[in-house]
């Protein structure tokens, strides 16, 4: 899984396999080391939430905390994505006074001819 940061945009494109991962199990993560120890990780991860959840209330969301980072996206949005043709989903945060965040997750499947 790929992760990009670009201004105020988060960015990530998952392989076919891993959509096939999520779909399977929910989630799908990639950790990065960066440091040594165990707290020198760099975990990022897409994870379907319960459409009862407070991450329901939007198409996607995001979960911070030192050294995760979680992409959420509702169930019953991530069935619909993983089961159709759909490349992208995406949302727009307001995650402080005068500022968003762009989230966009995409399907990475290469030339298909």
């Amino acid at each position: 899984m790929k992760l990009r940061f670009e201004d105020n945009t988060l960015r990530l494109r998952l392989s076919e396999e891993e959509v096939a991962t999520f779909g399977e199990t929910g989630q799908v993560a990639s950790h990065v080391p960066l440091a040594p120890g165990p707290d020198g990780t760099l975990t990022y991860a897409l994870q379907r939430a319960p459409d009862n959840s407070t991450a329901a209330a939007e198409a996607l969301r995001v979960a911070y905390l030192p050294g995760r980072l979680t992409v959420l996206v509702p169930e019953t949005v991530a069935h619909n994505w993983v089961a159709s043709e759909e490349i992208s989903l995406s949302a727009t945060l307001h995650v402080a006074e005068a500022t968003e965040l762009r989230i966009l997750v995409e399907k990475d499947l290469g030339c298909r001819h």
